[in-house]
């Protein structure tokens, strides 16, 4: 078990600034595009795993830390306990890998992620002074690529900067759902079923997360418009 991948090495590169992929407004969630391939490919990683392959174990480590750790590090607004987070996560997945029977590897891990999230929720004592610091980060930036022009890296730091504090400001179970749902585009049923709680909960979550939210970005609101 030693010889799993570090997660925490790996964070510096996670794209925490990532602007919402949709506006926080009320409607259906559009569900990302079920790739099958993906499906198939993690699914065959942990058979081999369970049958004893560690460097199987670790290539889902590598193809899956980045996205928990952005996922996660806005659940907790703090980088350390993020990635303390996500390495529980992956422990609690290596030795529960015989259990998956989903059709999605991804939903499956962001689940054991969120209760290990809720763990260190549980555990806090106090919360930051400064929220989300890494986006202040410039090593925190994604890829330079096509779209890094300064016109879109400024709107992108500027979304990032207000949605950031904004989310600092609603409970911890509303940024859940919100992150969850207008962010990595699950649908209610499956945020449902990674919080443990009922669909009309999660629904609720959303609602009043969404109305927060709308309170405290006031004319920055736009900003999450696409």
């Amino acid at each position: 078990m030693e010889e799993i991948a570090s997660v925490s090495a790996a964070t510096d590169s996670a794209g925490a600034d990532e602007a919402p992929r949709r506006p926080a407004e009320t409607g259906p969630a559009p569900r990302r595009p079920d790739d099958e391939h993906h499906n198939n490919r993690d699914r065959a990683l942990a058979e081999r795993a369970v049958g004893g392959d560690l460097d199987a174990f670790n290539e889902l480590v590598a193809l899956y830390q980045d996205y928990l750790f952005a996922l996660v590090v806005r659940v907790l607004n703090d980088r350390e306990s993020a990635a303390d987070a996500v390495q529980e996560a992956f422990f609690s997945c290596y030795r529960n890998l015989a259990r998956f029977r989903g059709d999605s590897f991804r939903g499956w891990l962001t689940r054991i992620a969120l209760n290990a999230a809720t763990d260190v929720l549980r555990r806090r004592k106090r919360r930051p002074s400064e929220p989300y610091p890494e986006w202040e980060d410039d090593s925190w930036q994604p890829p330079a690529g096509e779209e890094a022009s300064p016109e879109h890296q400024a709107m992108r730091n500027s979304t990032a900067r207000a949605l950031a504090a904004a989310l600092a400001g609603i409970t911890p179970d509303q940024r859940t759902a919100i992150l969850l749902y207008d962010v990595e585009g699950f649908d209610y049923q499956e945020i449902a079923d990674m919080t443990h709680v009922s669909l009309g909960t999660v629904k609720s979550r959303i609602h009043r997360g969404r109305l927060a939210l709308r309170d405290l970005l006031g004319p920055d609101m736009e900003l999450l418009r696409e």
